[in-house]
């Protein structure tokens, strides 16, 4: 019995900890996505600039031009980040389903342990009421 009880113990530390990796992937995610957003941000001030007809930005359209390639590959680089982390933040949550299934079967088994332990000591101790206390009771 306190075999089963330390497993569901450590599957249950296991489910907190994989949550918290869970946690942790989300939050990266959207720490990607924030950079993505300001990337977005920057892709179209260089556009509207490159399409100015304003003299200040007429003059840096070959600059802008550059700015927003270099950009649009930092964008393309955190696409393929974001999905990566999308994928992780699912595998994540996988595991840490499969590992809370484990803590409620193991958590189920050690009840009925428990369970079959009481009604094997309540049979016990029916039986020890019936037996007679010694055997000089039953010789008349």
């Amino acid at each position: 019995m306190a075999g089963g009880k330390n497993r569901s113990d450590k599957l249950k530390r296991l489910v907190a900890v994989q949550r918290h990796m869970e946690r942790m992937a989300e939050l990266d995610l959207a720490s990607t996505t924030e950079v993505r957003r300001e990337l977005a941000q920057k892709m179209e001030f260089a556009m509207d600039a490159i399409g100015s007809f304003e003299p200040v930005h007429m003059s840096l359209k070959g600059q802008y031009a550059l700015q927003y390639g270099r950009l649009n590959g930092q964008d393309q680089q955190m696409e393929t980040l974001q999905e990566v982390q999308e994928n992780r933040i699912l595998r994540e949550k996988a595991k840490g389903d499969r590992l809370e299934e484990h803590f409620k079967d193991a958590r189920n088994a050690e009840e009925r342990e428990r369970e079959d332990n009481a009604v094997i000591d309540l049979i016990e101790m029916r039986l020890a009421l019936d037996a007679p206390a010694s055997s000089k009771v039953e010789k008349p």
